[in-house]
């Protein structure tokens, strides 16, 4: 099984299986807990939020510290799965540093963007949770390694851009608002929302094979992860289509 979320990997999950341990993930524990990360996001979110929209200058830092210490606090939890119990909430806090005041830029710029996306958000995770334990989305080994190919091929052209702001280039019609800017969007969210079927299936294998219990935070932090990447990506799209 593989999944394209890089912090549910096979060797995250399979050298645990059958542990023998008494206290095993759980779905229902991994559901808990991300409901808890959530709550912790959306705290510093209102924060980060109000800080923007009191003075945009001041929300500055918050975005900083919010990008960069999730970036390091992810990586420790996709390497040390045992620390995140710790590091999953902490990284649910500083992700809502980073995504508050980014929303709040968005919001001025586009009234009522934010709410939009949210609710899309919503409505694609409860859709394919329902698709997927209906088996109306079957997770096969092609369907895995299509989403993990095109998962990749995304990040590789994100980080090619992110090195062409400092080189003087950019991707066409990446970050454009035209028909084809726009398209390119409605594919990467396409795919972002395919990641979370696999991140339902890997957490329902890994609770199968009774993995310890701390990797319900685990479980939680990576799902979390996908949720905020196709939040963030429905709202690029979102104010590409208000930009026309």
């Amino acid at each position: 099984m593989r999944s394209g979320n890089p912090s549910l990997k096979d060797a995250a999950f399979d050298k645990y299986r059958n542990s023998g341990t008494d206290r095993t993930m759980t779905i229902q524990g991994t559901v808990n807990k991300t409901f808890v990360l959530l709550l912790l996001l959306m705290a510093t979110f209102l924060y980060s939020w109000d800080q923007f929209m009191t003075d945009p200058n001041s929300a500055t830092p918050l975005i900083l510290v919010g990008a960069i210490g999730s970036l390091i606090v992810g990586l420790i939890t996709i390497f040390v799965p045992k620390a995140s119990p710790f590091t999953a909430p902490l990284y649910a806090l500083l992700e809502g540093l980073f995504i508050g005041a980014i929303s709040a830029r968005y919001e001025v710029q586009f009234e009522g963007i934010v709410f939009q996306a949210v609710l899309l958000t919503i409505g694609v995770l409860l859709s394919l949770l329902l698709a997927y334990k209906s088996g109306f989305i079957k997770v096969t080994q092609n369907f895995r390694l299509g989403v993990f190919a095109a998962t990749g091929a995304i990040f590789l052209v994100y980080l090619i851009s992110f090195i062409g702001r400092f080189a003087g280039f950019e991707i066409p019609f990446l970050h454009e608002a035209s028909p084809i800017g726009i398209a390119i969007s409605v594919i990467i969210v396409i795919v972002a929302a395919l990641n979370l079927v696999l991140d339902f299936d890997y957490i329902e294998n890994a609770s199968a094979k009774r993995v310890p219990k701390y990797f319900e935070w685990y479980g939680a932090f990576g799902l979390l992860v996908t949720l905020i990447w196709l939040y963030l990506e429905i709202l690029r799209l979102l104010s590409k289509i208000r930009s026309r």
